[in-house]
């Protein structure tokens, strides 16, 4: 319980630090769903959703958020006719790296006195502790504010 006391807390905390910083004035939904084309291409709505275990709905806002910033456009899907897939704009590449880069220049500050093998057991626990958690289904909950 102490791990969970203390992962909330940070994790509202760089969300807030990220909205402050973000010179583009993207938000953490929006920073979330250009990150996410970055790493898998493009996607559907659906898709991102389940990824981020987040409902479509939330998802499909920060999209149009995105898209009426010309960060992300709707391109056909040969899988599927009725749902489009989101792709990244070169605006939108160009503004998710600058937004990573100054994320991980932050990042390396608090790195400190912490060494490799400390970053990694904590990645490792913090996974196997999402593991425990796979049978939650959040597609339908809003994030929390």
């Amino acid at each position: 319980m102490e791990v969970f006391a203390l992962v909330g807390p940070l994790y509202r905390r760089v969300q807030r630090k990220i909205e402050l910083d973000a010179a583009q004035g993207i938000s953490v939904g929006v920073r979330a769903v250009l990150d996410l084309l970055r790493e898998h291409g493009p996607m559907t709505v659906p898709q991102m959703g389940r990824a981020q275990s987040l409902s479509r709905q939330f998802v499909q806002r920060m999209v149009n958020d995105a898209a009426a910033r010309g960060l992300v456009e709707s391109i056909p899907n040969p899988a599927h006719q009725r749902s489009s897939l989101i792709r990244l704009t070169d605006e939108g590449r160009t503004t998710i790296t600058a937004v990573a880069d100054r994320e991980a220049a932050l990042l390396r500050q608090a790195r400190g006195d912490l060494t490799d093998a400390d970053v990694a057991t904590c990645v490792r626990v913090l996974g196997r502790m999402l593991e425990l958690f796979d049978d939650v289904d959040l597609t339908a909950a809003e994030p929390p504010c």
